[in-house]
């Protein structure tokens, strides 16, 4: 994938993401070491377990975080006041997010006890050797057997045992129906025990309860559908009658494939979590300056939430996502995020997040600021990623003509490490940031992206 492309000088640049596999390693081109993506429902015992299960933790964690900002578009026009209210519940672990396990927690409940009481069932005509007393209805083949047994009349051909093959009719639980809710059960019990795992802190809360007891409901009906014979639904089945029309199976079937639908979202998560990661970073920035005082946002592009994610992104927008007009320093702050047209400068830094800071009353060059996001599994060193960008910046000067950049942001997973550092070089500065999605590394991450901002903006009035 192409992040973002320019011409430097008559040299092609550009910037282009690999996807994460799903696997320790993969090919074309050849990369190693990555963190296996765990099965859903299973203990995490190795190391390496216990690492692709954190991983896959921070990943949702990200995701929640993005998808606050689907809830918060239903205001347009306070969202981000919207979106920042529900980060600072995040920095809370005990009060864990709003995920679709914990909202079926809630509304399936209801359901699952009213078919728990009403299992449907099928009576199946079978051939049986059934007691001659017990005969109530023969079919062909029957009559073809019964004429086939030794014997002058009926009696003496049921034998011994007093028997002949007749047709009965039994209950039978293996309807398509059952087999969809038998599948919905044992998913909706994995889904539960991984966001449990996930929330530890959250024992004491509502949701985390709730959500316990759902697992345990849905526990006991896979084993119970199991014991009445009933076989797991694969996925893509055509709905019969009533799945369509009975309210309850009607429901689970719905919830089942939003289940289903989330496992797949997650597969394309895991390999594009880069660009969720970017995303984050760049609402990050937003919300940092929203919160100045003197800040009126004067412009914002439309965003547009995708039913899915696509390539790892949940919403496109046009560019610049937002811009900010600062009353009391007189400057416009625009937010950049994969700009169609970096110019030299950012395609030089291949940064494809920047800011630009100008003053409308002044004919200064305005000035940018250079974003990079990397992501990696594992916390990467901040002190030698500064000093690399720093060196960057300084090398790229002479090409600065129509622009100023001299100061770059790099903010990368905390990894349950939050810190920040900075390095300077000559007049450029860069400064790297290890943030989380939730928890304390989220309040420490942003309080430094917040330093950051504002000693960007205030120095530009200087």
């Amino acid at each position: 994938m192409t992040l973002l492309s320019g011409i430097v000088r008559d040299t092609v640049t550009g910037l282009a993401l690999i996807p994460y596999p799903q696997r320790d390693r993969a090919f074309a081109p050849e990369r190693s070491g990555f963190p296996v993506r765990p099965r859903s429902g299973q203990d995490r015992m190795t190391e390496a377990e216990q690492e692709g299960a954190a991983a896959l933790q921070h990943m949702n964690e990200v995701l929640a975080r993005i998808q606050e900002l689907e809830e918060a578009l239903e205001d347009p026009s306070n969202t981000w006041g919207r979106l920042r209210e529900a980060w600072r519940r995040a920095e809370d672990e005990a009060d864990p997010k709003m995920a679709e396990i914990v909202r079926q927690a809630r509304l399936m409940q209801p359901v699952l006890r009213d078919l728990e009481k009403r299992v449907r069932r099928v009576l199946r005509r079978q051939r049986e050797l059934t007691p001659l007393d017990r005969v109530q209805e023969m079919d062909r083949a029957s009559m073809v057997w019964l004429s086939r047994q030794p014997g002058r009349n009926i009696s003496e051909r049921a034998g011994a045992s007093q028997r002949i093959l007749a047709t009965v009719r039994r209950e039978n639980f293996d309807t398509l129906e059952n087999r969809v809710l038998h599948a919905y059960a044992r998913l909706a019990t994995d889904a539960a025990r991984e966001w449990m795992r996930e929330h530890p802190r959250a024992k004491s809360s509502a949701r985390y309860t709730q959500v316990d007891g759902f697992r345990k409901s849905c526990r006991t009906l896979a084993r119970t559908l199991a014991d009445l014979g009933v076989m797991i639904a694969p996925a893509g089945i055509t709905p019969n009658y009533v799945l369509m029309q009975d309210r309850s199976y009607r429901e689970v079937h719905t919830s089942w494939l939003r289940l289903l639908l989330r496992r797949k979202i997650e597969d394309d998560l895991w390999a594009w979590q880069a660009e969720t990661w970017t995303d984050f970073a760049v609402l990050a920035i937003i919300l940092a300056i929203d919160e100045l005082e003197e800040a009126e946002l004067v412009a914002q592009s439309p965003i547009s939430w995708n039913a899915e994610a696509v390539g790892g992104r949940w919403f496109d927008q046009d560019r610049p996502i937002a811009v900010f007009w600062l009353r009391d320093t007189n400057r416009i702050v625009e937010v950049q995020a994969r700009p169609e047209k970096p110019g030299a400068l950012l395609s030089v830094a291949r940064a494809h997040v920047a800011l630009r800071i100008s003053d409308p009353s002044r004919t200064d060059l305005p000035r940018r600021v250079a974003v990079w996001t990397p992501h990696a599994m594992r916390r990467i060193a901040l002190e030698d990623c500064a000093k690399e960008a720093a060196a960057l910046l300084q090398q790229m000067q002479p090409l600065a003509q129509t622009e100023v950049l001299r100061h770059g942001l790099i903010m990368t997973p905390a990894r349950g490490q939050a810190g920040a550092t900075s390095a300077s070089l000559g007049r450029v500065t860069a400064k790297a940031i290890a943030l989380g999605p939730a928890g304390d590394d989220l309040a420490k991450g942003f309080n430094a992206v917040r330093d950051f901002v504002r000693s960007e903006i205030y120095e530009a009035s200087e």
